[in-house]
């Protein structure tokens, strides 16, 4: 045996100098394990407050109106437990946020840029809807709608709108009261189309002398014709008249009455007894301006703020009592024609 060196353990030795000398097995090992440790604390660390604000998209539809102006509504499912969510929303330019909760409540927001923060108060499911000027561009006579959208949604076309060029095909397409409605899918989307139909000029080519003497003899012969099929025709009316003009006049009654065919408040009620005595005061102020009026109108006439009259408003329209359309960028509230009974 060697007497400068004495093996005392597997794992010890003792030196020249008598210090005790100790070697760890696996150091490599360990050193490599504990970064990876610490760098999967750090991830669920930053995970954390993600899994916290965790929303997903129930359901995303738009509808496009003939002012370029568009109106989004969604719903989204989000974590009662965070007091303060944050929605994306397609652009700067709002009009008429309104976030309410499952409960019906309307919950307060704060709009910055292009998102806003809204309390939701344990809430697990919010509504939004708003107005947004920032999706459609027009160039011409031609419009263009663009979205980068994060879902599939549905997408409602203005009226009298004729498609006129698309980047990629829906997934379905139906027609919904002359209005087109569009299934799109997730990513960005473009849509051209044009509003109407116009008619070109028509233009005459100039008209020689030999070609002159020939229209006259036509006109001649078209302003005769003309004549005789005015006489006969006159007369067949003035038979008609004497025979029909009682079912004429009723046709006509019933068509003003259709023009106005809107329950009456009283019928409403009674259809609707759950009704708050508030939206009874509204629906009464309706009715008494001919069925329909602009929602300003009834801020005026309630003295109610924006949001208010809003929430208002949506309420009687998932009652099925009114109606909400756009005419000249403001929202039109009319009574419905049809109203059916609650369960």
């Amino acid at each position: 045996m060697n007497p400068e060196i004495v093996p005392i353990h597997r794992k010890e030795f003792l030196r020249e100098d008598g210090m005790l000398f100790v070697r760890t097995e696996g150091i490599l090992e360990t050193m490599v394990k504990a970064p990876l440790i610490i760098a999967s604390l750090i991830v669920v660390a930053l995970a954390m407050p993600i899994q916290t604000s965790f929303s997903s998209t129930r359901s995303l539809d738009l509808i496009l109106y003939s002012d370029g102006s568009a109106h989004v509504s969604s719903q989204l499912d989000v974590d009662p437990l965070d007091p303060d969510f944050e929605v994306n929303l397609f652009g700067p330019s709002i009009d008429n946020f309104v976030a309410v909760g499952e409960n019906g409540f309307l919950l307060s927001s704060e709009i910055i840029d292009d998102k806003v923060t809204i309390d939701t108060f344990g809430t697990s499911s919010i509504t939004v809807d708003y107005d947004i000027h920032d999706l459609i561009s027009k160039e011409g006579r031609v419009w263009t709608f663009s979205l980068d959208s994060p879902t599939d949604y549905s997408l409602l076309m203005p009226q009298n709108s004729i498609i006129v060029g698309m980047n990629a095909l829906p997934s379905n397409m139906i027609i919904i009261n002359d209005q087109t409605q569009l299934e799109l899918s997730t990513g960005l989307s473009e849509i051209n189309y044009i509003l109407g139909t116009t008619n070109p000029p028509v233009t005459n080519p100039p008209v020689t002398n030999n070609e002159q003497s020939t229209l006259d003899f036509f006109t001649i012969s078209i302003i005769s014709i003309s004549i005789t099929a005015a006489v006969v025709g006159a007369i067949t009316v003035i038979k008609r008249k004497q025979t029909k003009s009682l079912p004429v006049i009723q046709n006509e009654i019933t068509e003003s009455e259709t023009k106005t065919n809107f329950h009456d408040p009283e019928t409403i009620f009674n259809l609707r007894p759950e009704m708050r005595e508030d939206d009874k005061e509204i629906i009464k102020f309706i009715s008494e301006n001919g069925g329909q009026v602009l929602e300003s109108d009834l801020r005026k006439k309630f003295l109610q703020p924006r949001t208010t009259m809003w929430r208002t408003v949506k309420r009687l329209e998932r009652q099925g009592v009114i109606e909400i359309a756009k005419k000249d960028l403001q929202n039109l509230v009319k009574l419905k024609k049809e109203l059916e009974e609650e369960e």
